[in-house]
């Protein structure tokens, strides 16, 4: 797997995710479980949903 993610986008990623799981928590609710999915690409830094389209928001040299 080719990194297919840039910085910013791991970090808004992150920070999505960690906002689902908290607000999962405070309502007691298991949607809140959906928040690992942008909190696991933001780890992995590929998004296996740019795979498919060629689309990679990592800077180029």
């Amino acid at each position: 797997m080719k990194c297919n993610m840039g910085k910013t986008d791991r970090i808004l990623r992150g920070i999505v995710g960690v906002a689902v799981i908290g607000a999962g928590v405070y309502y007691q609710s298991w949607w809140g479980a959906i928040g690992a999915i942008p909190l696991g690409t933001a780890l992995i830094g590929w998004c296996p949903a740019y795979f498919p389209f060629g689309i990679s928001s990592c800077k180029t040299d």
